[in-house]
């Protein structure tokens, strides 16, 4: 029963919000008492740190899964994007910012860990990059890697790109872009530029 708390509460926490989703919500959602909740999480914040822990370590093995493949970096790189995007469902219900403002610990610890992985992540990327000749022999990997995550977190901030005006995929799509073409050599810009046009074809398809 407590896996299936986990993973009935996630999806109401991702499509409404961390916020907007009480503990009577996921109650009538499974079709049990708060009661049998609260026997195993005793508050409301420890199943939000639960959830979101549990969904980190999903995204993290898909994203494993992606980089054993060891496809070409800039495919990888967008391949990454669609698994996220895949667990985020309704992004207008804001779950990394109502996380940030009312679960400060939890996020701060998500943070730490999406730091770690990605960290590892990234820099795997760059310097398979580098050695394919796609990336640029200059970069500094370290510095990179440290951007890359950051722009990413802040690029969610709905205080900045507010939901009224910015859709989250469209402003991916644009991220991963100016990041590739600022690090891409002329054969990795050619391997990107036929990319994005193979996929704009399968969009219209």
């Amino acid at each position: 029963m407590k896996d299936e708390i986990i993973h009935r509460a996630t999806e109401l926490f991702l499509n409404y919000g961390f916020k907007s989703v009480t503990m009577d919500d996921i109650a009538h959602e499974l079709g049990i008492s708060k009661k049998t909740i609260y026997s195993h999480f005793k508050n409301k914040g420890e199943l939000v740190d639960a959830t979101t822990m549990s969904l980190f370590e999903v995204i993290s093995e898909e994203i494993n899964l992606i980089c054993d493949l060891e496809k070409n970096p800039i495919e990888e790189i967008y391949d990454i994007k669609q698994t996220v995007m895949g667990h985020l469902k309704n992004e207008k219900a804001s779950p990394q910012y109502q996380l940030q403002k009312y679960y400060p610990k939890t996020f701060n610890s998500l943070k730490q860990k999406q730091y770690d992985m990605m960290l590892t992540c990234v820099n795997h990327n760059l310097n398979r990059g580098k050695e394919l000749g796609i990336y640029r022999e200059n970069i500094d990997v370290p510095f990179i890697s440290k951007l890359y995550f950051y722009t990413l977190l802040n690029i969610r901030d709905i205080e900045y790109f507010p939901l009224t005006e910015y859709f989250l995929a469209d402003i991916l799509e644009q991220f991963y872009e100016y990041h590739l073409r600022g690090i891409c050599t002329l054969k990795g810009l050619s391997i990107l530029d036929n990319f994005i046009k193979q996929t704009i074809s399968q969009t219209n398809d």
